[in-house]
C-alpha cells in the first residue's frame, strides 16, 4: 500500500504545483481571476453567434510562452460542432 500512497502524493504535488503556475501567470498576466472569467464568458457568446460550440469541451486559458518571445498569451481551444444559418 505504501506504494500508492507514493502515487497519490505525486499527483496531489503535481495538481499542487499546476494550480500555483496558473496563479503566477495570471497575476503576471494582470487579470484578475473575475476579469478573466467575464472575457472568457463573452468570446464564449460572441463566438455562439456565429457557429455552435462544444461548450463542454472548451478550454481557454492564459499561457506563459517564454520560448516564442511572448510573454503572455491567451490560448483558446474551442471545438466548433457546426455553423449556424445567418438571417439575412
Amino acid at each position: 500500500m505504501g506504494f500508492f500512497n507514493f502515487l497519490n502524493k505525486e499527483k496531489s504535488s503535481s495538481v499542487a504545483k499546476d494550480r500555483l503556475k496558473l496563479v503566477l501567470i495570471h497575476d503576471r498576466s494582470m487579470l484578475s481571476p473575475k476579469v478573466f472569467e467575464a472575457m472568457k464568458n463573452e468570446i464564449i457568446l460572441v463566438i455562439s453567434k456565429y457557429v455552435d460550440i462544444d461548450i463542454d469541451s472548451l478550454n481557454i486559458e492564459v499561457s506563459q510562452e517564454t520560448d516564442t518571445g511572448r510573454e503572455t498569451a491567451l490560448i483558446a481551444n474551442i471545438p466548433i460542432l457546426k455553423k449556424k444559418e445567418r438571417k439575412r
